[in-house]
């Protein structure tokens, strides 16, 4: 598995280089074109004349409504196109998918067709040796309809195991209402960053939220933004832990500081869902998040949406490069189980057919970005009220999802990048800091040493 993982990141790496050679988008003409090929009105002729007959299930993790229905409606005009076919499918929340998953390798209860919680969860799934390779349908798509980053983050030994079903990427959430009544600008700065968020904390309004619940990935994810920052990473190049470098001790009392003087004491426990939804119901002035944030304020406090903007994550300098710390795609995946992967990869190909693929990524406008390079210029795509009105917010998000890696795959895809953000070694760390007043450097020093050898363990 060492020899793949190696080839793994030597095909990441090699494919990121021909990311920075990428053109510009099609056309709208040459769009309608390669989206009526690609799905041929859901005919039955996928790869010969005969009808495609079987039954496939098809696991996916869009338990909202909006994201659920929009894909069982596709189901349901694939079937009808296809009478031979039936498309079972069942929905489990992000956690609850891991784990049924994991467990289906010794029950054999798995599915054909799969999303995936990122492209970190397609390495743990080539790790295990379950997915088959995809790049005939990758290449009857359209390769280059596709960022370059995202399919190298989902290629081992030159297969590509995974498509990007759509893209979204952390970045600086604040309320221009709140910085306004301040006199306080955006911040570019961590210490601009915590300044505001001290000031803002008050009478009952926080500044921002920390949040360290082991069953969760935020304080990786937050101290990961602070060292990717400074120039460095949660991994070495060796694939090693890093927590006790300069750059992650300076992170790891950062937050804490933020923790102290600006969150919530039961933030200590909180959970993404938890700790968002304090900012969607206008509890705190800052935080950071994809672009799924304007939903959630939208459908909870939709007054205080109109004062809703994001920024670049802040830098340590201003004089610093804007940067991107995590990049995430969405990926579909098939199965090696899958009886029939002639019918998946035909209905993946009619999930990206144009009127389906918009009427998706508009059931969570902003918060979903196209996979699709074409589509995030299509006008019809363009046509809706929210990605209008929050058209500087997309730019933003745009150019973090371009610039960005998922966590610790600065390095390239790895099977410790995954359980960097899956075991929740560093937010137990950051739990016993404030709870049992550990010192810094001797905590960083013990979570290190876990994370190692749960990569040793884990990855034979």
């Amino acid at each position: 598995m060492k020899k793949a993982l190696a080839s793994l990141l030597a095909a990441g790496m090699a494919a990121s280089l021909l990311a920075g050679c990428g053109g510009s988008s099609s056309t709208a003409a040459s769009t309608a074109d390669t989206s009526t090929a690609a799905s041929t009105e859901a005919s039955s002729t996928a790869e010969s004349d005969a009808p495609l007959e079987g039954e496939i299930t098809f696991w996916h993790s869009f338990t909202q409504g909006a994201r659920m229905e929009a894909v069982q409606k596709a189901a349901d005009k694939f079937m009808e196109a296809n009478p031979g076919v039936k498309i079972n499918i069942e929905t489990y929340s992000w956690g609850d998918f891991n784990t049924k998953w994991n467990a289906g390798l010794t029950t054999g209860d798995l599915p054909d067709m799969s999303t995936a919680q990122g492209t970190g969860e397609v390495v743990e799934m080539l790790n295990a040796d379950v997915l088959t390779p995809l790049d005939d349908m990758v290449d009857d798509i359209g390769r280059d309809r596709f960022s370059a980053n995202a399919l190298a983050d989902m290629t081992s030994d030159g297969a590509t195991y995974g498509v990007p079903y759509y893209s979204h990427a952390q970045v600086m959430w604040y309320r221009t209402d709140l910085l306004e009544a301040a006199g306080l600008e955006v911040p570019k700065t961590w210490d601009e960053f915590y300044d505001a968020a001290v000031t803002l904390t008050k009478d009952g309004q926080y500044g921002a939220a920390f949040s360290c619940s082991p069953n969760d990935l935020l304080s990786t994810r937050y101290l990961n933004y602070y060292v990717v920052s400074a120039g460095s990473s949660l991994l070495n190049d060796d694939l090693t832990a890093n927590l006790t470098s300069k750059e992650a001790i300076d992170g790891i009392n950062f937050w804490l500081k933020v923790y102290k003087n600006c969150s919530p004491a039961e933030t200590i426990n909180y959970t993404v869902n938890d700790h968002a939804t304090l900012f969607y119901q206008g509890k705190t002035a800052f935080d950071f998040n994809s672009g799924f944030m304007i939903g959630g304020v939208q459908n909870n406090t939709p007054e205080i949406a109109q004062y809703v903007r994001c920024a670049p994550l802040p830098r340590i300098t201003d004089s610093d490069p804007v940067y991107s710390a995590e990049a995430s795609h969405i990926p579909l995946v098939v199965w090696k189980n899958a009886k029939h992967p002639e019918i998946c990869k035909a209905f993946i190909e009619y999930l990206y057919d144009t009127d389906n693929y918009v009427e998706f990524i508009h059931s969570v406008p902003v918060g979903m970005l196209p996979a699709l390079k074409d589509i995030a210029t299509n006008s019809d795509y363009l046509n809706n009220d929210t990605i209008k009105e929050y058209s500087d917010c997309v730019d933003v998000i745009q150019t973090a999802v371009d610039e960005g890696h998922a966590i610790g795959f600065e390095h390239g895809p790895s099977a410790q990048a995954s359980y960097l953000t899956s075991q929740g070694v560093i937010e137990e760390m950051f739990q016993d800091i404030i709870t049992n007043g550990t010192d810094v450097e001797t905590a960083a020093k013990a979570a290190e040493d876990k994370l190692n050898d749960i990569f040793d363990t884990m990855i034979s």
